[in-house]
């Protein structure tokens, strides 16, 4: 029986939920990939994975090779299906508009600010209120983490958003979210295990007085075009130890926030 063939878009979906489930890195696939004659640099790689470009069919199914190879030495059963022939690009946008936020170094400061509020406008989520469909995440994110407030919130130019807020810092809320802005700033997962003992937080007002901040953790939330949008936050009065088990768990559940994120159009 003739196995199923699927488009360009849907081959990039299952790619890069396999690397997540597998732990395995774009780094590494695209390694894989060049040992087969893969011809696509990294940066295309990634930006194929975020849904910003299309890579050849030829391409995609070479890294569907590369990456079925690499998911053999893992527990992951998933496999890459192959790929139907080139489907027409139909954006008609500019190339680097495609790109998303990997190619945000192509573009000028008022460019990316531009791109990014309009990633936050198609999700439709500007100036709304608190969602309870948002509540399941940092009711997890309490439980599984053991800290003491876990908050959601989208992040717009001149005011964020709280979109779910479950603990024992919500009254202070409006000054820690505040306290997220580092995590923007960074680009990345930001976490602090003890404030006291990291010169960058230790003076901060709201360690040095209430809530008296210890313990702070955040993710970017991706939206359209993979621009952050928003950032889901843990935060504790008590220091503690954040594993790279910890790690692993908290970036699963960022990604099941940005599944709840619309998309627009």
């Amino acid at each position: 029986m003739e196995a199923e063939l699927v488009d360009g878009r849907v081959q990039g979906g299952v790619l890069r939920t396999a690397l997540q489930e597998a732990s395995l890195s774009p780094g590494e696939l695209w390694i894989e990939y060049c040992a087969l004659g893969g011809k696509a640099t990294q940066f295309e790689l990634e930006a194929f994975l975020n849904a910003a470009i299309l890579l050849p069919a030829f391409e995609r199914d070479l890294l569907a090779d590369a990456c079925n190879s690499l998911l053999k030495q893992t527990a992951v059963t998933t496999r890459i299906p192959q790929s139907r022939e080139d489907e027409p690009d139909e954006t008609g946008e500019d190339p680097w508009k495609g790109l998303g936020a990997a190619g945000a170094f192509l573009l000028a400061p008022e460019q990316i600010g531009m791109e990014w509020l309009h990633a936050l406008e198609r999700t439709g989520l500007l100036g709304t209120e608190p969602e309870s469909r948002f509540d399941r995440f940092t009711r997890q994110a309490v439980t599984e983490f053991g800290v003491g407030t876990a908050f959601v919130i989208l992040v717009g130019d001149r005011r964020m958003f709280l979109k779910s807020v479950i603990g024992s810092l919500e009254q202070d809320l409006p000054r820690s979210i505040a306290f997220c802005t580092a995590t923007l700033h960074g680009g990345g997962p930001l976490v602090v295990p003890d404030t006291l003992t990291d010169e960058r937080f230790r003076d901060h007002p709201l360690v040095a007085e209430e809530p008296h901040l210890r313990f702070y953790a955040g993710h970017p939330l991706r939206g359209p075009g993979h621009w952050v949008v928003g950032i889901i936050c843990l935060a504790d009065q008590r220091p503690r130890a954040f594993t790279h088990e910890d790690q692993q768990a908290f970036h699963r559940l960022a990604v099941d926030v940005e599944a709840e994120l619309p998309t627009g159009s």
